[in-house]
């Protein structure tokens, strides 16, 4: 009598613990459909991996919702994201979203915000009709970054190395040139200094031999004045004895 009480309890446990396991199975199943919030969709061009469903959907770093369902748009080639959004968010008021990442992890959320007035428009053009209202997009850093790298690679490859050698063949031709004409010019203004350094010795050596010979006039006349008038001295007087 006890074992078949025992099994009963046992049975009955087990039943209980089942239907409290389908229960909440299927609330966190249906729990979705009670949440308040709109769906909005976002297409992107660009691989979403990282961004599942239920993936945070932020506004400036505030969680404000969650990806809803993601998947390929009508035209085989974007991405739809579709987003319950709590917070009431006004359509059309510029607002952008963007991949972002979590760190290194590879882990992906969308990120809200408003499009700059000097911002170019980096959504992709949707020519299908959206059951839900669509939020524009833009690539996340790490496209733009690529984008920007392969830019630079793309420019690198255009050039033609033929003429870029040539044109630094000229370039260093003309510097020679004006190495030449520089050292040139510095040798004609040596031999420009060098002459004006003679004439101004040849000047000053003249003025000094003007100046002693002016000393020297000035002493004679001191000692007889009357070499201003005279060109000789005058004779001497006799004296009568």
């Amino acid at each position: 009598m006890a074992s078949i009480k025992t099994k009963f309890n046992v049975g009955i446990f087990v039943i209980l613990g089942i239907i409290i396991a389908t229960v909440a199975i299927m609330w966190l199943g249906i729990s979705h459909y009670f949440e308040k919030g709109k769906l909005y969709a976002a297409y992107f061009d660009e691989s979403v991996q990282g961004l599942n469903k239920d993936s945070p959907v932020k506004y400036r770093g505030v969680a404000i919702g969650r990806v809803d369902s993601i998947r390929v748009a009508p035209d085989a080639t974007l991405i739809e994201v579709v987003m319950k959004i709590e917070t009431d968010l006004k359509h059309g008021s510029n607002l952008v979203a963007q991949l972002k990442s979590v760190g290194i992890t590879g882990i992906m959320f969308v990120e809200l915000d408003h499009k700059r007035d000097d911002e170019p428009d980096y959504s992709p053009e949707i020519n299908f009709p959206s059951k839900y209202l669509v939020i524009a997009t833009k690539p996340s850093d790490i496209k733009l970054y690529m984008e920007g790298f392969s830019k630079i690679l793309r420019e690198i490859n255009s050039l033609d190395l033929n003429t870029s050698l040539e044109k630094w063949d000229d370039a260093m031709e003309a510097v020679s040139k004006a190495g030449n004409s520089f050292n040139g010019l510095s040798q004609n203004a040596d031999k420009t200094i060098t002459n004006l350094q003679l004439h101004l010795l040849s000047t000053l050596q003249n003025f000094e031999r003007a100046s002693a010979n002016l000393n020297k006039a000035i002493e004679q006349i001191s000692d007889q004045p009357s070499q201003l008038i005279f060109s000789e001295p005058p004779p001497s007087k006799k004296i009568d004895e």
